[in-house]
């Protein structure tokens, strides 16, 4: 069988293929820059915009699974052609969906749970190792990471292990009809994730706090909405008991044990040294 992975350039896309891959399944990763992608050998390289659903039409022949994701690129808002979505896929014969869920109950996610498709829906914790990228530039040139809120807790979760267990929803039966929040090991304040680069690197980092609005406007200025904008300052000035409760759901559906920061990091090193 083939199995479509769409935002397979992003963070989360990339390790889904990859594990794929290993796994040993046919796939087919969509991208709306096919010329830049750069994928593991015998995987096929397929054009698609979520955004226009007619484009997923060759993306989508002879496909059974797809791991489908919620939002645009465009101002990280829900994607609101879902229904259109899940009408192509289901007449294309895919049986077999993963959603990377935001959750919130958008048009995607309402378009496959009223559907016939085998679904499981993966809801990691809004905080992604991978986030700390954003901080690589401040800490090359200046030795500094600013953020608000320097005090919030998160158990983060490496993109490798929601890869995993989208990979596990896909091969294997069992996982239909599921809800599967992810988590990281551990939970970590700024700092603590701040002190874990600078061991790696060997250099001190300085953290600065930044207010509030200062938050926003950086936002903005890289193009996030505002119901975005207000999601993400939100969740990070209160967040929800279950951002910084650490769940065992990565190990009990892929048989390994989450990923923690400090491995994420030495995976990472060079973009910060």
């Amino acid at each position: 069988m083939t199995i479509l992975v769409t935002g397979a350039a992003g963070n989360v896309g990339r390790h889904v293929v990859d594990q794929l891959v290993q796994a040993g399944q046919r796939v087919r990763a969509m991208t709306r820059n096919p010329a830049n992608a750069n994928f593991p050998e015998g995987v096929e390289v397929v054009y698609g915009d979520l955004t226009v659903p007619e484009s997923l039409v060759p993306a989508l022949n002879g496909v059974t699974g797809m791991h489908l994701i919620t939002f645009s690129s465009e101002g990280y808002g829900p994607l609101q052609t879902g229904p259109e979505i899940v009408e192509l896929a289901m007449n294309a014969g895919v049986r077999r969906v993963t959603v990377l869920w935001s959750g919130a109950n958008g048009p995607v996610e309402q378009a496959v749970e009223a559907s016939s498709l085998e679904w499981t829906f993966l809801q990691p914790t809004p905080e992604f190792m991978s986030n700390a990228l954003l901080w690589a530039e401040s800490i090359r040139m200046e030795g500094v990471v600013s953020e608000p809120f320097g005090g919030s807790l998160d158990a983060m979760i490496h993109p490798a292990d929601i890869g995993s267990v989208a990979a596990s929803a896909l091969i294997n039966p069992g996982h239909a009809g599921k809800i599967y929040t992810l988590t990281g090991p551990e939970v970590l304040s700024i700092p603590e994730k701040v002190r874990t680069i600078s061991a790696a690197i060997g250099r001190d980092i300085r953290f600065v706090e930044l207010t509030e609005e200062q938050a926003r406007e950086r936002m903005r200025k890289r193009g996030a909405q505002e119901d975005v904008i207000d999601f993400v300052i939100g969740w990070h000035a209160n967040p929800p008991k279950s951002a910084y409760t650490v769940v065992p759901t990565v190990e009990q559906v892929t048989g390994r044990q989450a990923r923690n920061f400090a491995q994420w990091v030495s995976e990472n090193v060079h973009h910060f040294e």
